[in-house]
């Protein structure tokens, strides 16, 4: 039985190797192929431990988490995604930004994504942000290493209500599996308006 809820304070803290594992299995497959290491990605989590208005929720098997998705405040978050925000007039004090929602794959297709954005969005309306927002990593369509039959995740995020928003890019630099540097990517941005209450 699986089941997703929120880690705080403590549990969080006892989490973070956990979460940063998680991370790094899930974004070695395409379209990520992150080489990641364990002490950044601690970090990286850890960052939203000490945001006061962010949000972990975590999918559990048992006491093994097999899932995580993040929140927090765009202006919290780093500033290679805020500035194309700016640049277009939003006011980044509206905006909750999703970080990421990893999941391990044989627990895909349960519900769990849709019980991530559901947690996200109430947290979103709680702190009286309107709008929600996250990025996809851009991958050219011959890409060496995208799988056959690989299927974005467009169809699930469009059906939620999101869309993406013409020009609206980001780069975010990270080390691509067997590389020797840290190359910029592009990251397409998709925003949902939350309906009034």
């Amino acid at each position: 039985m699986l089941e997703t809820r929120p880690l705080t304070g403590a549990a969080l803290t006892a989490a973070l190797p956990d979460l940063a594992r998680l991370r790094i299995t899930v974004f070695r497959a395409f379209p990520y192929l992150y080489e990641g290491s364990e002490d950044y990605e601690t970090s990286y989590v850890r960052a939203y431990a000490q945001s006061r208005n962010a949000l972990v929720v975590a999918c559990f098997d048992g006491a093994r988490i097999v899932g995580a998705a993040t929140a927090a405040p765009m202006e919290d978050h780093a500033a290679e995604f805020a500035v194309p925000f700016e640049a277009r007039g939003y006011r980044l004090s509206d905006i909750l930004y999703f970080g990421e929602s990893v999941l391990l794959p044989e627990y895909r297709g349960r519900g769990v994504g849709h019980a991530f954005f559901d947690a996200r969005e109430a947290h979103a309306r709680a702190l009286g942000r309107g709008t929600c927002a996250f990025c996809a990593v851009i991958r050219p369509p011959g890409h060496p290493a995208r799988p056959e039959g690989y299927r974005p995740h467009d169809r699930f995020w469009e059906k939620r209500g999101y869309a993406p928003v013409d020009g609206l890019i980001a780069e975010y630099s990270w080390r691509d599996i067997g590389a020797a540097e840290q190359t910029a990517k592009p990251m397409q941005f998709w925003l949902r308006r939350l309906p009034e209450a």
